[in-house]
Parts: C-alpha cells; structure tokens; sequence
C-alpha cells in the first residue's frame, strides 16, 4: 500500500518508523512546507528516501496518483484544508487527533466522509495502547460488573516545541482540552458505550509558558486541570491532568469502579490491577497481571506501541479486511466534550452537551 504523508514533523515521523515495520507499507509521497520537517521525514526514511516525492502542497500531492492512503499530521488547524483537496482525490484517510479545532469543521468533514466510499480514520493512538486495550476488553467482558465510575489520570511533561510555536495558542489547537484531551475523552466514551450529557471543568495555565511571549504575545494553554463529564447511561467520568508532572512513574493511570470489583491499569508500567469487593475488613484480592507490549512496536514511537497496532487495523480496513475502528463521528465526539471543558473552564460553569448541537 502507497502512503502519503502530509506534515512530517514529530508526529509524522513517529508514523514514518511505524510504517517501516507494517508489512506490504511504502511512503511514496511527503508534503509540509518546512524544510527542516521534510528533512526529518527523509532522514527517518534512510535508504527508502528515494522512493518517496516532496511535495510543496498538500493538492500536488493529493493530485500526483502516487498515492492509495494519506496520513494528516499537520497542525490541527490545518485539518479542514488540508483535508478539501484529499477528499476531492478519493483517497483513504487518516488524520490525526483532534479531528478539527472547531465543531464546525468537524461536521463539515462528517459530512464529506459521508459522500465517499473510501476509509476515513481519526488517530486516537491511546485505545490501542496494549494494557489499555486489555484494560477495556476487561470491562466490557464484565471483570467489574455494571460499570458507574471511571478515572483517568495524566501526569507528564510539557508541551513539546513545535514548528513556529504554533502549540502555544488555543486558536491553533482548539485549546488543551481538545488537542490533549481529546484522547481520553475518546476513550471515556468507547468506555462507557454512552454519549456525554454534561461537562465541569476547572483548569488554567499556572506553570508553564509563564515566561514565554511570541510576537508579544502570551501562550493561553490551559496545563492542568480536573474535568468531570456525566454521561447518557449514568456513569460518572473524572479527567485529572497536569502538564508539570514529567517525574510521575506512571504516565497514565486509568481506574473503573464497577458495582463488582476495581481495575487499574498503570501505563507505561503495564499493570492491571483487578480489586474485587470484598466486604468490611475481610482480606484484600487484588490480583495484578502485566501486559508487556512487543519491544518493536514499543520501540517504533512514543505512545506505548499504540501507533504500529492503530496502523495494522487501518491497513486491513483500506484492504477491506477489517472495520473502521475510529470514525469521523467519533473524532467530532471527542472535540465535543474538550471544547465543552474549554468553555467550562473559562465561564466556569457547567456546559450541557446540548448547548453544542450534538
């Protein structure tokens, strides 16, 4: 299968490498408008270089017939663009998180991907993360019972530098609770098999970036916060993050309390930890398991694997062999819920779904 790339800076070569090691995989066409990012790209490309074109817009690409799936790694404000022309070329999909920094956009591309009978794939890497991934088939196989309460907690580093600093402004990222957040608010409804019906959120930029001004102008990312979410079916959904917490052991702790029994799971150490009920001072019976992840896909990117599995269940849908994991519809979900935290965080009130038209 002949992939494309469409901004190849971190991100872009992380699904570069995991590319290498996908069988049947080849990068025939790259395109970003930095040169610095181009050079990335071709240097995690190393001999099979050659093979691939650069490109200096996203339409020479979509137009060059080199192509059978493109990958979308550009800013997220890029996506509704850089989208257009690959619509217009018929081409498979996949496109990074978030799947737009604006509702708006995002029904626009559920629109488009509802016109084509080709795969289109939102990038939500953390379901495919392997102990979070057994983590769920766990709940949903019933380990906890009826499920009423999830948690999930991450601590880790800052935002990372980006081409132009285009990171350090909601305008560009849709603001952290969707750029960030966007994950485990993905992850919280494929948890719950339930939709959101009302959103709290309490966050604010009161460490990092303090010192940092471009153009004059002062970053306004939130990096940390706590947001509770109720959804449809009743259960009750916490997100508990901070962006100063690079010591944590533990990137991601993820906890579901059902009306049975407990489970964690601790990431990157890979421990489920299931905690049945047991009664008032009776002994504890906590057992733990570790779910080791194959070292090549672990050592393929920075997201625990995740990448090289996501990539081998998009391959097998663009061959008709498998299902669209992810859908657009899923991807506009997600922004949802963070750009209800957003305004949560900044009225500080409680956003009903509603509120937003889904």
């Amino acid at each position: 299968m002949r992939y494309g790339l469409v901004g190849t800076g971190m991100m872009g070569v992380e699904h570069i490498t995991n590319l290498a090691i996908t069988p049947g995989a080849v990068v025939t066409a790259l395109a970003d408008p930095a040169a610095g990012s181009l050079g990335w790209a071709k240097d995690a490309l190393g001999d099979k270089a050659a093979q691939a074109t650069a490109f200096e817009s996203v339409e020479a690409l979509a137009s060059s017939g080199l192509c059978d799936a493109v990958i979308v790694a550009s800013p997220n404000f890029t996506h509704r663009s850089v989208l257009e022309p690959l619509f217009d070329a018929g081409l498979h999909i996949l496109c990074e998180k978030p799947l737009a920094t604006t509702l708006d956009d995002c029904r626009w591309i559920v629109d488009r991907v509802a016109q084509t009978d080709r795969v289109f794939w939102t990038a939500m890497e953390y379901r495919y993360m392997p102990p979070a991934a057994e983590f769920i088939a766990d709940i949903h196989g019933g380990k906890i019972g009826r499920l009423q309460m999830l948690s999930i907690r991450e601590h880790r580093f800052p935002f990372l530098v980006k081409v132009a600093d285009w990171n350090r402004f909601n305008r560009n990222t849709g603001g952290t609770m969707v750029e960030k957040c966007c994950h485990f608010f993905d992850l919280m409804r494929l948890i719950t098999q339930s939709e959101a019906v009302r959103v709290y959120c309490s966050g604010a930029m009161d460490v990092n970036h303090l010192d940092e001004s471009y153009g004059g102008e002062r970053p306004d990312i939130i990096d940390n916060s706590y947001t509770t979410v109720d959804f449809a079916n009743g259960v009750r959904a916490m997100l508990d993050l901070s962006m100063f917490a690079d010591g944590a052991e533990n990137q991601e702790e993820i906890t579901a309390v059902g009306s049975d029994a407990r489970l964690d799971v601790l990431i990157p150490e890979g421990a489920l930890i299931h905690s049945p009920r047991v009664g008032f001072r009776n002994p504890k019976q906590a057992t733990r398991r570790v779910v080791h992840t194959d070292e090549t896909a672990l050592n393929a990117g920075s997201h625990h694997g995740s990448t090289y599995y996501e990539h081998q269940r998009f391959n097998a849908a663009v061959r008709g062999a498998g299902p669209v994991d992810v859908t657009a519809r899923d991807g506009m979900m997600a922004v949802a819920i963070g750009t209800a935290a957003e305004i949560s965080a900044r009225e500080h009130r409680v956003v009903e779904m509603a509120e937003l038209g889904v």
